[in-house]
């Protein structure tokens, strides 16, 4: 599996941006796939996760009410849109295919995941 990630961008404080994964390969609804980011100097951190079909979803603490992640299985693509989005959360965006996942604590895990996208750079100025 293959994942590009796109939609990153220099934005103002209460933008939006909403991210894309695409994917190639394998069929995509085999996996689950999650959204990472990584800012400068911290560790690598959960944004959000979908389950196979979208039955499941889960969102770090700091992006609840903000983001949401939803996926196209026919387009192979995964979106996280992100709404009132703050200068915290500037970070290189990744997403990540792995799973299916049994335990929800899988969801969180970057090391549970298989396949990474190369990342999209998101800036928010204040």
């Amino acid at each position: 599996v293959q994942l590009q990630a796109s939609g990153g961008g220099l934005v103002q404080a209460g933008d939006s941006l909403r991210l894309s994964c695409a994917s190639s390969g394998r069929t995509f609804s085999n996996y689950v796939v999650g959204w990472f980011r990584q800012a400068p100097g911290k560790e690598r951190e959960f944004a959000a996760a979908i389950s196979r079909f979208g039955d499941n979803i889960f969102y770090g603490g700091s992006m609840k009410g903000r983001f949401t992640i939803s996926r196209d299985n026919a387009k192979n693509t995964v979106y996280l849109q992100m709404d009132s989005l703050k200068p915290e959360d500037t970070a290189v965006y990744y997403c990540a295919a792995g799973g299916p996942f049994r335990s929800v604590i899988n969801y969180y895990s970057p090391g549970r995941y298989d396949y990474w996208g190369q990342g999209t750079q998101v800036t928010v100025s204040s």
